[in-house]
């Protein structure tokens, strides 16, 4: 049933049941409160479920018309699904007046739908003409926060990056395989015979192209003709979109690891001007949703253990290159779920909510 509405605006949660709803539902009850009624959406088959937001009580409703009823100028409706169900039922939003905050690839790529990281360019929320934010792929939110602050001191020229991906980034069907192939291997002899992992494993390999378990795979996301997958070609696209520079060169290789959650980066970012290692620590440590932990002789360098259930993005291996005193290299660790997607969400709506207040 639908509550009458306050005067605070209404937050509609599409995919409330799903990996990035579960956070996303967290992230609620931890940020400030400027929201009045919270719909929790999902498919046919979670409808009823009862979930607890910011301690209430809150039935899930089917995705169906009435489920936006009552929406308009000044609510909010974010959407953790698929692209497919993204595109079918943001216009539906929209056209009642609601803006969308859409973290699928449905509208990445819409000259018309900014594409927005609230670190980098939160300004572009205010021009939407189709009334849609988009958010990045999870990669892209990874290392963006970072490389943002460094390219307004020193301007970004070239970007080579490698990715090593959680298997919770293929939501709760990514995880579930990589525990389930991880107790399968759990007492092999490893190591000792060719192909162990792969008897052990056999066809279940969840949605990966490989076993994960004690693995990389080499590729995330669809595997194109020309080699490519569009995981690579999201994070070269959209991290030219964000920093508004088009003909950025971006070289992009994206590896799945037998990690559960938090995404890990490998980052050679080249400049216009001469890189300082200290001074690049410092614009580090000021940046929005930037955390540096750079002192590997001490033992403090970020891991994906230590990003996971954290908001920002830890940096550390922060370094000049050999051979270019243009280029810098650095690690950088981020929640995939979280700050790859669920808070991304979150400060975007709340941006918006902002506007009408």
């Amino acid at each position: 049933m639908i509550r009458a509405r306050s005067s605070a605006p209404v937050l509609a949660v599409v995919g409330a049941t799903g990996a990035v709803g579960s956070v996303l539902l967290r992230i609620l009850s931890q940020r400030a409160d400027v929201w009045g009624d919270i719909r929790l959406i999902a498919s046919a088959r979670s409808a009823g479920r009862v979930l607890a937001v910011r301690g209430e009580e809150t039935e899930v409703l089917a995705l169906t018309e009435d489920a936006f009823e009552g929406l308009g100028p000044g609510d909010v409706a974010l959407f953790l699904t698929p692209a497919e169900v993204s595109a079918r039922w943001a216009p539906v939003v929209t056209a009642r007046g609601a803006v969308v905050v859409d973290q699928s690839a449905a509208f990445r790529e819409d000259p018309q739908v900014p594409l927005v990281v609230p670190e980098v360019n939160g300004h572009a929320v205010r021009i939407r003409p189709r009334g849609i934010v988009a958010g990045p792929d999870c990669v892209t939110a990874a290392m963006i926060a970072a490389l943002g602050a460094l390219h307004a001191e020193y301007a970004l020229a070239e970007l080579a990056v490698s990715s090593y991906q959680a298997a919770g980034a293929r939501g709760r069907a990514g995880s579930r395989a990589l525990r389930r192939q991880l107790a399968l291997v759990a007492g092999t002899s490893l190591g000792e015979q060719p192909g162990d992992v792969r008897r052990a494993v056999g066809e279940d390999t969840g949605p990966f192209a490989a076993p994960l378990a004690l693995n990389v795979v080499p590729w995330s996301g669809e595997l194109r003709e020309d080699g490519w997958s569009s995981h690579e070609l999201a994070v070269r696209a959209e991290t030219r979109r964000i920093l508004q520079l088009e003909q950025l060169p971006v070289a992009v290789t994206c590896v799945q690891v037998p990690v559960v959650t938090g995404h890990s980066l490998t980052v050679r970012a080249r400049f216009e001007n001469e890189v300082d290692a200290r001074r690049a620590r410092e614009i580090l440590e000021a940046a929005p949703g930037v955390v540096l932990v750079d002192d590997p002789a001490a033992g403090e360098f970020p891991t994906p253990a230590d990003a996971a259930g954290t908001d920002p993005a830890w940096v550390g291996r922060v370094r000049v290159s050999l051979d270019d005193r243009r280029a810098l290299e650095f690690f950088v660790c981020a929640d995939n779920l979280r700050k790859g997607a669920a808070l991304n969400a979150t400060q975007i709506a709340e941006l918006i909510a902002g506007e009408f207040a």
